[in-house]
């Protein structure tokens, strides 16, 4: 059996990405251990639902132990810095958050981990995370660079399948499916990379039930009348029953469907 680690800037950022593979490579007997760069200090928050005195990454910690819970992960790691917020934001200019790390510094943290754990396999996220965040782009930088340091013979980087989300999307707005007032064209020509890129696509379609279990965990951030959790089942299947990788030693044309392919 194996080793993955997955690599991801906030709590819940790992149950939308990659919690079907984390929760299919559990159910196979291999080792799954989650790290998270920040505790999500920034993230949004309904209006009283945090207990008198309670910080949201304390909740959103315990939402992460619970995930973990869900999925069979069985280590959670978090490496200690705050949650950096969007591009030009005063958050984004602190100097404890993870835009602002030294990359190296950071590499290390992972590092020690990945040795520890003698990690098999390492998932991070393209080099635009995905949509552009900026924690998500350094998981990409910091995540790469522990692999070099650790050693890990595996990387694959996490993204998503801009011309199958096109389609979907399409799909779904002529069948009459609301969409998010907020959510653009543009909002989708900025997602993840193109199709002819992706080297590894995982149906993670029988491990749904618990990946949809994952996300409602993270309820300060998901709750179940959210866009993503009020979808109907057939439309949560599509847009969540695949998860997408760039295998960074991956040859031309190669066509994985496990991140596992190949390893004992």
């Amino acid at each position: 059996m194996a080793t993955l680690v997955t690599f991801h800037a906030h709590p819940d950022d790992e149950s939308i990405a990659t919690g079907g593979v984390m929760a299919k490579a559990a159910e196979e007997g291999h080792r799954v251990v989650l790290v998270v760069a920040t505790r999500g200090e920034n993230g949004e928050v309904a209006e009283g639902f945090l207990q008198p005195g309670e910080q949201l990454w304390e909740r959103r910690v315990r939402e992460t132990q619970a995930c973990a819970e869900v999925l069979g992960v069985a280590r959670v790691e978090f490496l200690g810095y705050v949650d950096s917020g969007m591009i030009g934001t005063p958050e984004n200019e602190a100097p404890d958050c993870f835009w602002q790390a030294d990359v190296e510094e950071a590499a290390g943290r992972l590092a020690a981990v990945l040795t520890e754990e003698k990690a098999d396999i390492l998932t991070v996220y393209d080099e635009n995370g995905g949509y552009g965040h900026p924690d998500h782009i350094q998981v990409h930088r910091v995540g790469l660079r522990a692999a070099e340091l650790a050693g890990t013979p595996r990387v694959y980087m996490n993204t998503i399948n801009r011309d199958f989300m096109q389609r979907s999307m399409l799909a779904a707005a002529e069948a009459g499916v609301e969409m998010p007032a907020d959510f653009t064209a543009e909002d989708l020509a900025g997602l993840g990379v193109s199709e002819d890129r992706i080297t590894t696509t995982v149906d993670v379609r029988p491990w749904l039930p618990r990946k949809r279990a994952a996300m409602a965990a993270h309820a300060s951030q998901i709750s179940e009348t959210s866009f993503f959790l009020a979808m109907a089942p057939e439309m949560f299947e599509g847009a969540f029953g695949q998860e997408w990788f760039i295998r960074c030693d991956g040859s031309p044309g190669l066509a994985e469907t496990d991140l596992f392919a190949g390893l004992s």
